[in-house]
């Protein structure tokens, strides 16, 4: 069985959902460093340059983008627009256009 571009986005829109659930305690963890003091604060901006840490980062961001992205096209559709296939996919192409466009943006952002 092939499954549908929207039912792919549909499982992305999910799995992001899980890597922002996850990324949340990164950046909850990096926002309670970066205000415990002035050395933490330091600390944390030399971590925000190793690359591990700037690949995590990047998905976090990602996932926040293409889940802001989708969940929009969903509220959408909610209104109506868009609820036939062909509609769908069209949504579905515009939704993973301006996604890499501003995933790339951002990566090249935080690199």
């Amino acid at each position: 069985m092939r499954l549908p571009i929207t039912a792919w986005a549909s499982i992305a829109h999910r799995a992001s959902g899980v890597f922002l659930f996850a990324g949340i305690g990164v950046l909850l963890w990096a926002l309670d460093v970066s205000l415990s003091s002035q050395s933490g604060f330091d600390s944390l901006t030399v971590s925000l340059s190793h690359p591990l840490f700037k690949v995590v980062l990047w998905v976090v961001v990602s996932a926040l983008i293409y889940h802001s992205l989708a969940g929009i096209k969903h509220l959408i559709n909610d209104t109506g627009v868009g609820e036939t296939m062909a509609g769908g996919i069209l949504g579905v192409r515009i939704v993973l256009a301006v996604s890499i466009v501003l995933i790339l943006l951002a990566g090249a952002w935080i690199w």
